[in-house]
């Protein structure tokens, strides 16, 4: 069997973690001591590609942030109780700010090729069913509580053992889970799947069809970046997302399908690629530092703030847990026991994240799982993120320029890289179905209900449920069984919140 080495994405042979290169003593240069690139068989011009193939499949962030948690006008934009809301402009702005700023820190403290930004589960739960009860900075507020205990729990270690205490096999089904989550993610954005009226939830394309020019663009690009990865050509993937964008341009100027929505299905989902008049913008920071701490604990309650913060530390805490697991895996940089370095680091510099999302309204940060299209690319150190974090810096000043990649390409990024992440799915024993049963729900649970968190969850639970049934209850990790009863009450929250009077 093969494995995803560091050279990209291509086999070697099972066991071998990275390549390592002789190296003559005091040959290797001061930016290559500092991020180990050498030593995890990486080099320079890799960890730049790696850098900027993850900006591109995350620039999409600087965009949809601001559609979801604000909007141009009041009445395209979610109120809050007292009917304030989030100008889009400011939101872009704060958006690559963050992003830019912790994905730096990320790679120069944790030395991973991880990218921050602000998380969309989050912003879409403040966004549908935070702010009805609470004001933008009262919810914001609420963000950055969840980002101090993430942040305890990872000093103290609690975060670290948590980790630790997963299985080895968990933390391959993770790694899958991810993979075919991102996929469906490529598919939905794309249009490849779409919703159905009646009948199945989802179908392929329009009545089983493709039928509309941006989807065949996505085919186009997931076809062209499978080829150039298969033939082993260095920079498939960046290659790939640059022809496929030249490509979507053209077809934009021939056809002006313009920006997909309700009153013009065919267009194309996010943004249409066009090459702006206006390439530089100003960013403008008024929203940093606009959060109430303590607001919504005097607005709604003591009980209802305190279920509010709950959900978003178990969302926070497990999707980044699966997320790290999942792309330093995909690297090649995990331990037999599935961890990698600087591991603490790590989890601190992401809670971290959540506290500066909340504090700049750009809603909580997180790893993203786009972050494997760089490591797909190559990248193995924190330099790629650096180069990726410099991005999202520069893209506060030349937002038109972000809108040109349009999703559809990006999209065919994430399957092609699921495809790569499901690989992991031979580290699975399904011989034995007390590991089976529980690795195969924490796979399908991600993808079919859009969380990595809820897939963990439901791996822990039928993990320690089934294994203890089997008489291995010795051999369960203590953690675990506090960590399953969490997530009980994680996905009993909406009664328990009822039954509380929230």
């Amino acid at each position: 069997m093969a494995i995803l080495t560091e050279t990209g994405g291509h086999p070697e042979p099972r066991g071998s973690r990275s390549v390592r290169r002789p190296v003559q003593p005091g040959t290797l240069s001061p930016l290559d001591k500092f991020f180990k690139i050498t030593e995890r068989g990486s080099t320079n011009s890799r960890e730049v590609r790696g850098g900027f193939v993850t900006f591109f499949t995350m620039a999409y962030i600087v965009i949809l942030n601001p559609l979801i948690l604000g909007g141009f006008s009041p009445d395209a934009a979610a109120l809050d109780v007292e009917g304030g809301w989030l100008q889009a402009t400011q939101i872009a702005a704060v958006t690559g700010l963050t992003a830019g700023v912790m994905t730096i820190l990320f790679g120069v403290v944790a030395n991973l090729p991880f990218g921050i930004a602000a998380g969309l589960g989050i912003n879409s739960f403040l966004a549908v069913s935070v702010v009805g009860d609470v004001t933008w900075p009262e919810a914001m507020g609420l963000v950055v509580i969840n980002g101090l205990l993430i942040v305890l729990l990872a000093v103290t270690g609690a975060r670290t053992a948590i980790f630790n205490a997963v299985p080895r096999q968990l933390k391959a089904a993770i790694t899958v889970g991810i993979g075919l989550f991102i996929a469906f993610i490529g598919f939905v954005d794309s249009g490849f799947v779409t919703r159905t009226a009646g009948g199945p939830p989802v179908q392929m394309g329009d009545g089983g069809s493709i039928t509309t020019v941006p989807t065949l663009v996505f085919i186009i690009g997931l076809v062209t970046m499978g080829i150039l990865i298969a033939r082993k050509v260095q920079g498939g993937l960046l290659i790939g997302i640059i022809v496929t964008t030249v490509i979507a341009i053209i077809v934009e100027m021939s056809l002006r399908l313009g920006a997909g929505g309700p009153d013009n299905p065919a267009g194309w989902h996010l943004n249409a690629p066009v090459i702006p008049s206006n390439i530089v913008s100003l960013p403008d920071f008024s929203l940093v530092g606009a959060f109430d701490l303590f607001g919504a604990f005097d607005r709604i309650g003591i009980l209802a703030a305190t279920m509010l913060v709950f959900t978003l530390v178990f969302t926070n805490f497990f999707d980044a847990m699966g997320t790290m697991t999942g792309l330093a895996k995909q690297a090649g940089l995990t331990d037999k026991r599935g961890n990698f370095p600087r591991l603490k680091s790590a989890l601190v510099i992401e809670g971290v994240g959540a506290v500066a999302g909340g504090a700049t309204s750009a809603s909580s940060n997180t790893v993203f799982i786009d972050s494997a299209s760089g490591i797909g690319e190559g990248a193995r150190t924190g330099l790629a993120s650096v180069v990726t974090g410099a991005l999202f810096l520069a893209a506060m000043f030349f937002t038109p320029l972000t809108a040109v990649v349009p999703l559809e390409v990006a999209a065919a990024a994430l399957v092609v890289v699921g495809a790569m992440m499901v690989a992991q799915i031979r580290e699975i024993d399904f011989r034995n179905f007390s590991i089976a049963l529980p690795a195969f729900l924490t796979i399908v649970t991600m993808p079919l209900t859009y969380s990595i968190a809820n897939g963990i969850g439901a791996g822990f639970i039928s993990w320690v449920i089934i294994r203890a049934s089997s008489g291995k209850a010795r051999k369960i990790h203590p953690l675990l069984w506090v960590v399953a009863a969490g997530f009980l009450v994680y996905f009993a929250r909406g009664p328990i919140t009822i039954w509380m009077g929230g």
